[in-house]
């Protein structure tokens, strides 16, 4: 029958502990006598045990009542502490951060927020993880993961986002036969083979291809990695061509071709679940990733 314990009866049977008297513990409660020695009637069947005795102008506790009472403070004081949304002190909360991301946005973005974090949220760890795409609302919503920096064309039904910065692509290669000292038109662009960078869908078609069929080329993408960095170690190993970031740092030995025409750039986005919106930590996280970027 303890499940079945209210904590009004538990603000009671405290009240009661510390007054000795039904008269004094309805004033403080601010009820009337009758609610208190109801709540007391309800507390003996529940627990199985008068609780408390006549004595002289008051009540006394029983053996197994003074037994309870720090129990019962304990509990109404950790009730007590439950935060209101937005009263969390940061500096106090103890939890884990997790963050699906790119390893584009991984780099950028989730690398420093690591360090901010240490500043106004010390207890907060931070868990970096590949990019969600197939289940991203649902193990959002789950609590499993808490952000995502994605585009936004790839921020699924249900998430709200937050624009962070627009990136800009650029043509890349490897291979020093082809020429730099002249912009390629798109025609060109034709006759290279392409790996595309396509993290979570595994797709041969990247984020700028709908941009190529509006103009009628047809690229030859002959490779598909989940992330920017094998795309360029596969530059490094063989004569292909990538689009990549603006933003994201070229290994050894990659570097950018003149184009007549530059493809669009994409808008780099942090994304919630909408249940999580007035989650101090979060509100944090958000107000600083804008801030920065």
């Amino acid at each position: 029958m303890i499940e079945k314990l209210e904590l009004k009866q538990l603000r009671t049977l405290s009240v009661l502990l510390q007054t000795g008297s039904i008269s004094a513990a309805a004033e403080a409660l601010g009820v009337t006598q009758q609610a208190v020695s109801a709540q007391l009637n309800r507390l003996r069947s529940l627990l199985g045990d008068d609780l408390f005795v006549r004595s002289g102008q008051g009540i006394a506790p029983t053996l197994y009542a003074r037994s309870l009472q720090t129990q019962v403070q304990q509990i109404l004081t950790a009730v007590q502490a439950i935060p209101l949304p937005g009263q969390q002190d940061l500096r106090t909360l103890e939890r884990t951060l997790v963050i699906s991301a790119t390893d584009y946005t991984q780099h950028l973005v989730a690398l420093p927020l690591a360090t901010a974090l240490r500043d106004w949220a010390p207890g907060v760890r931070l868990k970096i993880i590949n990019i969600e795409s197939q289940a991203l609302t649902r193990r959002m919503q789950q609590g499993d993961i808490d952000l995502a920096l994605t585009t936004s064309g790839y921020v699924p039904n249900g998430l709200t986002s937050i624009a962070l910065f627009t990136e800009e692509y650029r043509l890349c290669s490897a291979h020093l036969s082809i020429p730099q000292d002249q912009a390629l038109a798109l025609s060109e662009l034709a006759g290279f083979d392409f790996v595309v960078t396509s993290p979570g869908t595994a797709d041969f078609k990247g984020s700028a291809q709908d941009w190529f069929e509006r103009r009628g080329i047809e690229r030859r993408v002959v490779l598909s990695v989940p992330s920017f960095y094998m795309a360029q170690r596969a530059l490094q190993m063989s004569p292909m061509v990538a689009f990549l970031p603006a933003r994201l740092p070229l290994l050894a030995g990659v570097y950018c071709l003149p184009l007549e025409t530059q493809p669009p750039g994409y808008e780099v986005v942090a994304a919630y679940h909408p249940g999580a919106a007035s989650d101090p930590l979060l509100v944090q996280v958000l107000s600083w990733l804008q801030n920065r970027f």
